[in-house]
């Protein structure tokens, strides 16, 4: 019996060309609490859950000066911030070949499953602008696990929706937090640079290749580790 092959895919940056439309909003929803952040510090903090985004870019609140961050103003910051991203629900775009490249995948015998910080009607957004639900088994969003990228946790409980091990996995994503919870999960990382990520970080990152974008990927399966996992 053959075993069971799992490609696993990130979405914001990977499929949905989003990366930007965090940025602003998460820089508006903290710019109205007070914060000041430079917009590439949160460039380079998405793809992590709502309260790790917010430990980066503001500092852990156990680790800071009394009255320097009040932990309770977390909520109304994810908040805002999903209020503002929401704007863009119905008009996210999606990243050239990005369902071609799920249905070439899954054609040639891959279980398609997503790893989202993601959940609730934000990922039902994002399904909508993929439109690839023929093809896509299920996805690990923020509700399913206890902790999210770096942790393993989002790949691994994704990976075990298509039933597949660590050694028969392939993750796409285009942050640092995606290579990380890849290669802590066992999987093979792969990368795009769709998201604005440089290269060099995403290999130092531990990615395996790096494609330009979904588009590219697709155009070099057969040369890629999508091949050698056949």
């Amino acid at each position: 019996m053959t075993t069971k092959r799992a490609a696993i895919f990130d979405v914001d940056g990977t499929l949905v060309d989003t990366n930007h439309l965090h940025v602003v909003t998460w820089w508006e929803a903290l710019r109205q609490a007070g914060h000041q952040v430079p917009m590439r510090e949160i460039h380079r903090a998405v793809g992590l859950g709502g309260s790790d985004l917010l430990d980066h870019l503001l500092g852990d609140p156990a680790g800071r000066d009394a009255g320097a961050r009040d932990p309770d103003e977390d909520e109304q910051l994810v908040a805002a911030h999903h209020a503002l991203y929401a704007t863009y629900f119905e008009r996210l775009p999606t990243l050239g070949a990005a369902g071609d490249l799920l249905r070439t995948l899954a054609g040639r015998g891959w279980g398609i499953v997503l790893a989202t910080s993601a959940s609730g009607a934000e990922l039902s957004a994002l399904r909508r602008g993929i439109g690839a639900d023929d093809v896509i088994l299920g996805a690990a969003g923020a509700d399913d696990v206890a902790v999210g990228k770096p942790a393993p946790d989002p790949v691994r409980q994704a990976r075990e929706l298509a039933g597949a091990p660590s050694e028969r996995a392939v993750f796409v994503g285009d942050t640092v937090w995606d290579m990380e919870a890849a290669r802590r999960d066992g999987v093979t990382p792969v990368a795009v640079l769709s998201g604005g990520i440089p290269r060099a970080d995403l290999e130092a990152a531990g990615a395996r290749a790096v494609y330009r974008d979904p588009a590219d990927l697709l155009e070099s399966l057969d040369s890629s580790v999508f091949a050698d996992e056949e």
